[in-house]
């Protein structure tokens, strides 16, 4: 898996989606490199080779081959000469679109894992007949929209382990490994599984009620503006775009940086991952992540008008609220 499951180590979690070494100073910085030599900057770099080499054809359509053809060749050209490592997967029903470009490849999740933590608790309190307390919703509110970690720590630990477990095994994200103890951060996700999570999102499943679904895709349209960046970059402004997005620096290959989102209104109905790695800064990561989305949306919303812009940095960008430990 090209070293995307050696994040193993402990982790404190920080605001702004953040999750940094600090259990036993910069040996823990030190065990995160440990942990990712085996599999780590040599086969990245092997990696980004065999990406160049691959993604002319990651996107497919019966209907529409064209588009399909266009699409990556625009994204190959998005992704060329950038260091971020990336997965990716698209999927349009209207037109019958589906993009893949390493779906199976592991990434820290960050703060994406939030939409995963809700869900899971929607559905442990769906097979108990009970509804979310007022201060379940307060803390939902908090976690999805402002991307608040005291709140998801707090709903991490009231869905319980075996709860989010058993939410994965019934959703068939059966690639995603929790993360250790109460670091939900570092839970393993691949584009594969984002994409099959916003699926039972956005479609009827006997996993989540409508009324489930809608409450999470209803938070997610509410995510707040300085939060907005990442795949909604280039949609049209009159489209309802759902998104979470995640940020996490790392001592072993830089910044992850994570945006699912789904799209809908006007006759579109189509879902975006991009799972990023390998980042510098968290910048160089949105910006890997909006130009590939930029190409997407413009792809499969032909002559629109008015779009989204891509974001620009916002002052607590690439800074967490806890000072990181020396060596990380």
């Amino acid at each position: 898996m090209v070293g995307r499951r050696g994040l193993r180590a402990g982790g404190l979690v920080t605001a702004f989606g953040l999750v940094t070494a600090v259990c036993a100073g910069p040996a823990s910085a030190q065990a995160l490199d440990a942990g990712n030599a085996g599999t780590g900057a040599g086969a990245h770099a092997s990696a980004r080779g065999a990406a160049n080499a691959t993604t002319a054809g990651i996107c497919t359509s019966a209907a529409h081959p064209g588009l399909a053809a266009r699409l990556s060749g625009e994204i190959t050209a998005a992704l060329r000469g950038r260091s971020s490592v990336a997965g990716l997967a698209v999927d349009d029903p209207v037109t019958g679109l589906t993009c893949r470009l390493h779906p199976d490849w592991h990434f820290a999740s960050a703060s994406v894992v939030k939409v995963t933590i809700l869900s899971a608790l929607l559905r442990k309190l769906q097979q108990e007949h009970r509804s979310l307390t007022a201060e379940q919703r307060e803390l939902a509110t908090e976690m999805i929209t402002v991307s608040d970690n005291d709140a998801a720590s707090a709903l991490w630990a009231q869905t319980g382990r075996p709860a989010l477990q058993h939410f994965l095994d019934l959703a068939g994200m059966r690639e995603t490994e929790l993360g250790p103890g109460g670091y939900w951060g570092l839970t393993q996700i691949t584009a594969h599984d984002e994409l099959t999570l916003l699926e039972l999102l956005t479609s009827n499943n006997a996993v989540l009620t409508a009324a489930s679904r809608s409450y999470v895709l209803g938070l997610m349209a509410r995510v707040v503006s300085y939060e907005r960046w990442g795949v909604p970059a280039g949609a049209p402004t009159g489209l309802t775009v759902h998104v979470k997005n995640g940020w996490l620096p790392l001592p072993a290959h830089g910044w992850r940086i994570n945006s699912i989102g789904s799209f809908s209104g006007h006759g579109s109905d189509y879902m975006i991952v991009v799972l990023t790695m390998d980042n510098p800064t968290m910048a160089y990561g949105v910006d890997t992540v909006q130009d590939v989305a930029e190409v997407i949306n413009r792809a499969l919303n032909p002559g629109a008008t008015s779009v989204i812009p891509a974001a620009t940095p916002g002052r607590s960008w690439g800074t967490p609220d806890e000072r990181l430990p020396a060596g990380s």
